[in-house]
């Protein structure tokens, strides 16, 4: 069986699923067969497998920093907000039902088994499991059948690493308070503390650090500093929505509805330089934009309705009124069509209007289509008619079928590479487009396309903004979190607290 690891927090955004990345890519590059692993995630950011199946992408993340394909086992409860209370539960990839929390709470013991399934086939086949908590170990209201902090640590015997936030202030408080509201034989669990998103001449720290692991007794194995790189972070808590919002050459406005999902589509559009990508949910934020992106969502209706309450969806219309491009991602394209029906209550039941900027209409059914798909762009017209014949790759996650109205145009045409089956996808009408499509502009030639369709609107040489192969993008960004987080962590009494377990 595997050695084990386990990072935990003080707190959510602490840091855990970067260092976790981190920590798989530093073991990888020193050669061992290693994996991630989270119990539990809750996030509106999803994945699709080549199985079929669906997990959170910070799994993924770290799978990729891992240099392995991602696997359920690597998530086997994935948690996605349908609203204030409740979730959609996925066990294993597939859609159990939807809770509310306190169903939930009271549920969760029985998906123990299936938590220690997965674990043990990823133990079973690699060197070292990389596993990461979630929120804090000392939230005490919650300890109760705990399978995803302390309690997944003890099922795994996996020694901890407790990671405390300075940037939010207050971290020795964080790391010593969590410690003492531990139950005694979880302190013994606790094998070292990382002090994270440090800023600064790590000396002024010093007469802290001896105080804490005095007052502790465990080692403080690292201060880590604030790493700026790009790679994908859970969807709660990332710092990209509240952003600068400076308008670049190329500008691009992503419509912020409230259950934005799968806002990782846009990432390869932001590493562009000189291309700005604004997360917008005013009308006073949205300013005068090259493109505006409606994204994915997990509750389409209630998010058009948010857009119709508050004079984004009338300011977007007269944008594309005026010839500005519009593109609509998964939810966002079930948006732009003429009507969307709700007649089994997936999502808010009753049926309302849609955008009308695009010939189709979408009923939502209670079947969830997930897969993996690639394919092509035929023949394209409007502004991004540079997309005719470039090819994309991606995924589905969607619930309900949209249907084209006669003479509508599909925008792509791509083969489900889970059943082998070919289909059309999505549509246009003049300057809007829209596509079920997550991760449709992963691919260096799409980026590159739009760029330059922009570029030829405002009559501007893009020539020197090229995009990149957003897979091998990433793959730098690992190496350079490895190798800051080598520089700033004691990894040989890591690797001690590895070898040692508990």
């Amino acid at each position: 069986m595997a050695k084990a690891i386990m990072v935990q927090g003080t707190m959510s955004n602490a840091g855990k699923s970067l260092l976790t990345a981190g920590l798989c890519r530093i073991f990888k590059q020193d050669g061992y067969k290693v994996a991630p692993f989270k119990s539990q995630n809750m996030a509106l950011n999803s994945f699709i497998t080549e199985e079929g199946l669906e997990m959170g992408r910070a799994q993924v993340m770290q799978a990729e920093a891992a240099g392995i394909t991602p696997s359920v086992y690597m998530n086997p409860i994935l948690l996605k907000p349908t609203n204030e209370t409740g979730s959609q539960v996925i066990v294993n990839g597939e859609v159990l039902g939807t809770m509310s929390a306190r169903e939930y709470f009271a549920y969760k013991r029985n998906l123990i088994p299936e938590v220690k399934k997965a674990y043990e086939k990823l133990a079973s086949e690699y060197d070292i499991v990389v596993i990461e908590g979630a929120g804090s170990p000392a939230e005490i209201n919650l300890k109760q059948e705990d399978l995803v902090n302390m309690g997944m640590a003890k099922m795994a015997k996996a020694p901890v690493l407790l990671v405390g936030d300075i940037d939010r202030g207050g971290v020795f408080a964080q790391l010593i308070g969590t410690v003492m509201l531990l139950e005694e034989d979880e302190r013994e669990i606790v094998k070292g503390m990382i002090i994270n998103k440090f800023r600064g001449d790590k000396t002024i720290l010093d007469p802290g650090i001896t105080m804490l692991e005095e007052k502790s007794g465990i080692p403080v194995v690292g201060v880590a500093p604030y790493l700026n790189i790009e790679v994908e972070d859970e969807d709660s808590l990332t710092e990209r929505f509240d952003g600068k919002q400076e308008v670049d050459v190329i500008d691009i406005a992503v419509i912020r509805i409230p259950r934005i999902s799968n806002f990782t589509d846009f990432n390869a559009l932001e590493v562009i330089p000189g291309v700005s990508v604004r997360y917008v949910k005013t009308v006073g934020d949205l300013k005068n934009p090259d493109m505006i992106v409606l994204p994915g969502s997990k509750n389409t209706m209630e998010d058009l309705l948010w857009m119709r309450q508050n004079g984004l969806e009338a300011a977007i219309l007269k944008k594309a009124a005026e010839g500005k491009i519009i593109f609509g991602v998964c939810g966002g394209y079930q948006m732009l069509g003429e009507t969307l029906s709700d007649p089994d209550g997936v999502e808010a039941g009753g049926q309302i209007k849609g955008m009308g900027l695009l010939p189709m209409d979408t009923v939502f059914q209670g079947a969830k289509t997930r897969t993996r798909v690639e394919g092509s762009f035929p023949e394209v017209e409007g502004a991004l008619k540079g997309l005719s014949g470039v090819s994309l790759a991606g995924y589905e996650i969607h619930m309900g079928i949209s249907s084209l109205r006669e003479g509508a145009r599909p925008l792509v045409r791509i083969t489900d590479t889970v059943k082998g089956s070919s289909k059309e996808d999505g549509a246009y009408a003049g300057n809007v487009y829209g596509s079920y499509v997550h991760g449709i502009f992963d691919k260096e030639e799409v980026a590159k396309k739009i760029v330059e369709a922009i570029g030829e609107v405002k009559g501007l040489d893009v020539s020197q903004m090229a995009g990149v192969e957003f897979a091998e993008f990433k793959e730098t960004q690992y190496d350079i979190l490895a190798d800051g987080l080598r520089k700033h962590l004691d990894m040989k009494k890591i690797y001690e607290i590895l070898e040692a377990g508990i």
